[in-house]
């Protein structure tokens, strides 16, 4: 029997014949070189009482300590030597217990199917309009509009599981539901496939285990809590590993070199109100740029009173919530090739193409990817390689899906800036208005002073709009260049891309 009572763990109690000794404070589990503990010893029903902070597995200090009790409470050394050699082999043994316990709790929990939920999920992938009822589905689970954005995020998600993830950022003012989309969506990827990050300090990624983060979702609530981490958040995007040279001594006090190592790849996807200061982030990722119309306000707004009036179906978004997890689970590793990936070229209008035209091709993939149980499975005769091939139906329904995205990687403006630029079109347009004033557009859009400001500043510049003089004694008054600018560079987009395809059904 156990002479260590743990039953409080800040103050372990451990009694023999002659003497009862407290462990203050409970033990550490972070250094299992050494044993340091707080001790309070004292002979039963005795009032002297003996405080002294040791480290057990320190044989020097041990000796010291023992010539200590025995002259401070009056006993023998052999006696008490016994009792911290008790003491320190019952305190090890705790030790290991509380480490494996602590292990089994932050082991991620993997769910295991059962033959329905697999057959449910195999069933899903099989059927025809995959990406069509895949919408359906995130719409049940409670994402509510942003129909475009929502599809896109569960495929950049789904991308975690091959050799080259895609990456997102979602974009939009304070308050229009940019972090709510990103964990609503993020509810569909099974829990142990994932890591959310609220703030980490610079080093943090360094100690990860090395495979810890294979093919894992990183989410960033807000870029802004995370920026000390964006330097090497970004080389595990580019370069799907990171590494650290830190000193470290060992026991014998010897200085070594050691490198840490965190493997790749991942997935990274996070949001931010501020576009321009996350540059290097953002050409690594798509930008998913937030609905904020009317339009979808009201279809939030009406979701919210279903809930407060108690008539929302909260068992159907678990089904579906459900069903799209464990679809995650069934997808299996395999190469993606696309035969057709010769043919298709960008639109000259994009930025940086190099790397827009990478995350082009890999968005193909990653819907050929989650489309597995509908492709034949070939074999690399050289090398034994099972994978699969890209349709042109998977080139089309990328192009559908792409399509907004290029256009604002295209734009010359903000994300914010165009969606202000828009709104203005169509405000004049239903006024049958040519000009503006300031003033009006303040009061009719309802738009801060110092933001229109910087709105006009950043169109004016890259020459959207321009000022004209008002008649005498009034306000400047501004036009706009070009009302048709963004649909004519929108239908330029979606031209390139039916080009290819086109070419593509010709050479087939």
């Amino acid at each position: 029997m156990t002479k260590l009572n743990t039953s409080n763990p800040n103050n372990y109690k451990y009694t023999t014949k002659h003497l009862e000794v407290h462990v203050l404070g409970g033990l550490k589990l972070n250094k299992l070189e050494s044993l340091r503990v707080t001790l309070s010893i004292q002979k039963l029903k005795s009032t002297n009482i003996l405080r002294h902070s040791i480290d057990l597995y320190n044989d020097t200090q041990v000796e010291k300590f023992v010539r200590r009790i025995a002259e401070r409470l009056e006993i023998g050394t052999s006696i008490t030597r016994k009792v911290l050699q008790e003491l320190t082999h019952e305190l090890e043994n705790y030790r290991f217990l509380l480490l494996s316990k602590e292990e089994q709790a932050n082991k991620p929990q993997y769910k295991t199917l059962n033959a329905s939920e697999l057959r449910a999920a195999e069933a899903f992938l099989k059927k025809g309009n995959l990406l069509k009822r895949t919408n359906e589905c995130i719409g049940k689970s409670g994402v509510i509009g942003e129909y475009t954005n929502r599809l896109l995020m569960y495929l950049i998600f789904t991308s975690r599981k091959t050799n080259n993830p895609l990456h997102c950022i979602s974009l939009g003012g304070s308050g229009v539901g940019k972090t709510h989309l990103q964990s609503k969506v993020a509810e569909l990827i099974p829990e142990e496939d994932k890591v959310e990050i609220t703030v980490l300090s610079a080093n943090a990624f360094y100690y990860f285990n090395r495979t810890e983060l294979q093919h894992k979702l990183i989410l960033i609530e807000d870029l802004d809590g995370a920026e000390s981490v964006l330097y090497p958040l970004r080389e595990l995007q580019s370069k799907k590993r990171i590494t650290k040279t830190v000193v470290h001594k060992d026991r014998k006090g010897t200085t070594k070199t050691i490198h840490l190592t965190v493997e790749g790849p991942v997935s990274v996807s996070g949001c931010t109100t501020q576009e321009s200061v996350y540059e290097d982030n953002s050409n690594r990722s798509f930008l998913l740029y937030i609905d904020e119309s009317e339009e979808q306000d009201k279809r939030i707004m009406n979701y919210q009173r279903l809930i407060s009036a108690g008539k929302l179906n909260e068992e159907e978004q678990i089904e579906a919530r459900e069903l799209l997890k464990d679809v995650q689970r069934v997808l299996k590793p395999i190469k993606v090739i696309n035969p057709y990936a010769e043919h298709l070229e960008l639109p000259q209008s994009v930025f940086k193409p190099r790397r827009t035209n990478s995350h082009y091709l890999q968005f193909i993939e990653a819907i050929t990817f989650y489309k597995q149980y509908q492709r034949e499975q070939h074999v690399n005769e050289e090398t034994g390689e099972m994978y699969i091939e890209t349709t042109i139906e998977d080139i089309e329904e990328a192009n559908e899906l792409i399509t907004e995205v290029l256009l604002r990687k295209s734009d010359t403006i903000t994300g914010a800036c165009r969606d202000y630029l828009e709104k203005l079109k169509r405000y004049l347009f239903i006024e049958n208005k040519t000009s503006y004033t300031s003033s009006e557009i303040r009061k009719n859009l309802r738009i801060k002073e110092t933001t229109l400001r910087r709105y006009h500043k950043q169109l004016l510049e890259e020459g959207y709009i321009k000022k004209v003089k008002g008649k005498k004694g009034q306000l400047y008054h501004y036009e706009i260049i070009d009302i048709n600018e963004y649909t004519n560079l929108k239908d330029q987009i979606s031209k390139a891309l039916q080009d290819c395809t086109d070419q593509i059904n010709l050479v087939n």
